[in-house]
């Protein structure tokens, strides 16, 4: 059977770089910020926390909040006609 070369993670060297006034040490606000049920959010990935991180296929779109699990959020998301359930880390989120 053929392999997958790679990880998550690969062809990404753009799409998740980030801009030179955004580096350096990360806020602890956005670590523990709280978002409520049906609230939109943007998945937006924090390329220095990879823990919780979504797959890079789903950056920048916008979904709803529909619970929580752990520390993490449940995000439903519209990928083509599929409506699909993302568990993202809250630094990764961003209030629409």
């Amino acid at each position: 059977m053929v392999q997958r070369t790679g990880s998550r993670r690969r062809k990404t060297r753009h799409k998740l770089k980030k801009n030179v006034r955004d580096k350096g040490k990360l806020s602890i606000r956005k670590y523990l910020q709280t978002f409520k049920v049906n609230e939109k959010v943007a998945l937006v990935a924090e390329s220095a926390v990879q823990g919780g991180m979504h797959h890079p296929r789903f950056q920048g779109q916008i979904g709803v909040v529909v619970g929580k699990q752990g520390t993490n959020y449940r995000v439903k998301i519209k990928d083509g006609n599929m409506a699909k359930l993302i568990i993202v880390h809250p630094i990764h989120l961003l209030r629409q």
